[in-house]
């Protein structure tokens, strides 16, 4: 089964299974994205657009999803006078140009995707020289033994979600990425708040 299929799946479901446990995680996430007047914004694994409400106005932002059945919802979420566009694409090979964006969000995605440190350097592709990354996600500490979730990573990220994931791994190798912040944010840190820059 791929991803795709899954989550055509998963999207009538999703937001009863994620939306109480991760709104709050969301909510601090985007706090950081400050004053975002006239900036450009990608939200790639946009999913069913659960950050939506809670994106601040004056910015462009587009929202990218790899399933059109999670994007029809994520539809529905935009608000009158929110500047937002929605669009299928691959958060592992983005269909936009070098140094497109101020900001990139990436909330429940690098998880999710088969290579995780493809999306990151996606991200890091098309983000302008002092854009920022905004990432939150569940991410093994390094040297975590976490048998069991690494036990269980091959067959939950066919179906979902990756359980094996460790940031350090994937940010060593990129050094056009200064990190910012790296905090826990829930689940005895599993799920981290994380923002980059790219110099």
């Amino acid at each position: 089964m791929t991803l795709r299929t899954s989550y055509t799946l998963i999207a009538p479901f999703y937001d009863l299974l994620i939306r109480r446990f991760s709104q709050k995680l969301r909510i601090n996430s985007l706090q950081r994205l400050g004053d975002v007047n006239g900036l450009s914004i990608l939200l790639p694994g946009i999913g069913t657009g659960l950050d939506i409400p809670h994106l601040p106005a004056g910015a462009h932002y587009t929202g990218m999803d790899l399933t059109p059945a999670m994007l029809k919802r994520a539809q529905l979420q935009i608000p009158e006078g929110l500047n937002m566009a929605l669009q299928t694409g691959d958060a592992m090979a983005l269909p936009f140009e070098n140094n497109q964006f101020d900001c990139v969000i990436m909330h429940l995605i690098l998880a999710v995707v088969p290579e995780p440190q493809k999306a990151l350097a996606e991200a890091a592709r098309v983000v302008k020289p002092g854009g920022r990354i905004l990432i939150l996600d569940k991410f093994l500490k390094p040297n975590e033994t976490a048998w069991l979730k690494r036990a269980i990573s091959p067959i939950m990220g066919r179906i979902a979600t990756r359980t094996d994931v460790v940031f350090e791994k994937l940010f060593s190798s990129l050094p056009e990425l200064t990190l910012n912040y790296n905090e826990a944010a829930g689940l005895g840190g599993w799920f981290r708040h994380i923002e980059l820059n790219k110099d």
